[in-house]
């Protein structure tokens, strides 16, 4: 089915918080439907009457103008949730279809309080993940090499393969300590890991990539450039490669998986799974 063919809806992503929730679950359950074109609102901190009757107005106007649009909810407040059910639209409430049974099973009540979930500022596992972050950005690409023992990753490969935003994601997402280091023609001419990274041997993990992608990227970064000829990626990726495998390090190709994909695998190879997302 081309393009032009695709099924085309509006999906409306209402919270009265952050709509984080619910935008991420929203997010996997479409990503099922390769056939529909979905395009996405997100409309956080519905937190009154008045935002709930502009939210009415605006599923309702694209109900009038075309299909039915979806509607995923994370709104506590029942009050809120029922006055915004009036619209038109196929409301997908997570709220009520995993905290209700989940009351019922233990015999208590939620605390039904809005963004809980994310008013953590004061938490010690929020200041760590902004510790995380912090640390993660000051280890990036070798930058900084003092503090290394306080990683619980380093993450190595060649330019361009991921190291980066893989970093900030573990830090982001799990509080991770994550430092990324290159590894760069020098080394591969001394066939041998930078010696900065000896002493932590046991906390490496290595990100490589196909030579052709590896090409498509670096030529968006330097076009025409020796960087981004297919004979240096070429040349890079399998020395890289071949260090990899002489220093028995953990490694994953980043060419077809997801930044999620990517930190999930580092996590359990590396047995940092007790990490928790926020």
């Amino acid at each position: 089915m081309t393009d032009t063919a695709r099924i085309e809806r509006t999906v409306f992503i209402i919270s009265d918080g952050t709509g984080i929730t619910a935008e991420t679950f929203s997010h996997s359950v479409l990503s099922q439907f390769d056939s529909v074109k979905f395009n996405q609102v997100r409309i956080p901190f519905v937190d009154t009457m008045d935002k709930a009757d502009e939210v009415i107005e605006r599923i309702n106007h694209v109900a009038a103008t075309g299909a039915q649009p979806i509607a995923f909810t994370t709104l506590v407040n029942t009050e809120l949730s029922t006055r915004i059910k009036t619209a038109n639209a196929l409301f997908l409430d997570l709220f009520a279809g995993f905290v209700e049974p989940l009351e019922q099973a233990l015999g208590v009540r939620s605390s039904h309080s809005i963004g809980k979930s994310h008013k953590v500022a004061n938490s010690a596992q929020y200041r760590n993940r902004i510790d995380a972050i912090n640390y993660s950005l000051a280890h990036d690409d070798g930058q900084f090499v003092k503090g290394l023992s306080e990683a619980d990753v380093i993450l190595v490969g060649v330019s361009r393969c991921g190291k980066t935003p893989t970093s900030l994601y573990l830090a982001m997402q799990y509080g991770v300590k994550a430092a990324n280091f290159p590894l760069i023609p020098e080394d591969f001419e001394r066939g041998a890991l930078p010696s900065t990274l000896h002493p932590y041997r046991s906390k490496l993990f290595g990100l490589t990539i196909q030579p052709e992608r590896l090409a498509e990227v670096r030529q968006e970064r330097r076009p025409d450039s020796k960087y981004a000829s297919l004979p240096q990626c070429l040349h890079e990726v399998g020395e890289a490669e071949r260090l990899m495998r002489m220093e028995n390090i953990p490694s994953l190709s980043t060419t077809t998986k997801s930044i999620e994909e990517i930190a999930t695998t580092i996590l359990h190879e590396i047995k940092l799974d007790e990490h928790q997302a926020y």
